[in-house]
């Protein structure tokens, strides 16, 4: 009997495992996207900064003719060449004072309040949710509860008072969560080791937490201040006055500050009053960056007496 031939496979090819990536591709990849991204970033920085360099440099350009000392000492007038800005530097000046009076203590008691010895609950809750959202409040808003709290349901009228409660309302949020973020950034073992030696919450709070949360707040409080010193909207809103010819000798007395002073000028027709406004410009900024640069030496100075 024949049997059938069975049929002859065909030899299978070895399969050969697929390439790897090479790890030195990956890296290259890696690295430029690196690079792309850094890129990307310093122009992010850089465009800003050019744009900023070139206002700055307009307004020095304009306002060069008109920074001398006469400028800072001199009243304001409807002669260009002859006005100055005393009474708004002036107002400014004590109104930022007073502003830190009012703000400071409240903002921190109440940061105190919140972190040290408020228990979890609805109140506190709906306490901090509202400080959140005032944060954002636009500033006019402030300003018409100023204009109907302090000028009108309090009589202060138009008045340092007044102008300096409207604007510690605006910096109280920033004050009350910048206080926090520096308390909350002291460690819960220092607070232990107060409660350990024998020290009530008071005497640790007093001695060791605050002195060490202190730059953190100080920073935050000069921070806001200076936001403060440039606000316009709500010292408008409370009818702060535009044209003043004497320095204010009390906190009941009508004002102007630079903010006001500046606005005043740019919204003359003369073209002789925008080498003002530049000039006031100028002041305003230093003046503010004299605050900045207040904050970080604060914050230099008491960051070396804590040895952590």
């Amino acid at each position: 009997m024949v049997t059938p031939s069975q049929p002859e496979l065909a030899p299978v090819a070895p399969t050969t495992p697929p390439a790897e990536p090479s790890p030195l591709g990956d890296q290259r990849s890696g690295r430029l996207g690196e690079r792309l991204f850094t890129l990307v970033c310093l122009l992010s920085l850089a465009l800003p900064l050019l744009l900023l360099a070139l206002l700055f440099g307009q307004t020095l350009a304009d306002a060069l003719p008109r920074l001398d000392w006469a400028f800072l000492t001199s009243f304001p007038s409807s002669r260009p060449e002859a006005a100055g800005i005393l009474p708004a530097l002036a107002g400014s000046a004590v109104l930022m004072v007073l502003t830190a009076a009012i703000a400071i203590p409240l903002g921190v008691g109440a940061a105190l309040w919140l972190e040290e010895y408020a228990r979890p609950s609805r109140f506190t809750a709906f306490v901090e949710l509202n400080i959140s959202n005032l944060a954002g409040v636009p500033s006019i808003i402030y300003g018409l509860l100023g204009l109907e709290l302090f000028v009108r349901a309090l009589s202060l009228g138009r008045s340092l008072l007044a102008g300096a409660a409207t604007l510690a309302l605006l910096v109280l949020p920033m004050v009350i969560l910048s206080s926090r973020e520096a308390l909350r950034a002291v460690p819960l073992s220092v607070r232990e080791a107060c409660f350990a030696l024998g020290a009530d919450r008071w005497q640790g709070l007093r001695r060791v937490v605050l002195p060490m949360a202190a730059p953190g707040m100080l920073t935050g409080i000069i921070l806001a201040l200076a936001r403060a010193v440039g606000e316009t909207a709500p010292l408008v809103t409370i009818g702060a006055v535009a044209y003043v010819n004497f320095v204010p000798s009390s906190v009941l007395d009508e004002f102007t500050a630079l903010p006001i002073q500046i606005f005043s000028w740019v919204s003359r027709p003369q073209l002789a009053f925008r080498a003002n406004a530049s000039a006031g410009i100028v002041v305003l900024l230093a003046f503010m960056l004299a605050l900045n640069a207040a904050a970080i030496w604060l914050r230099a100075r008491l960051q070396r007496r804590i040895d952590w």
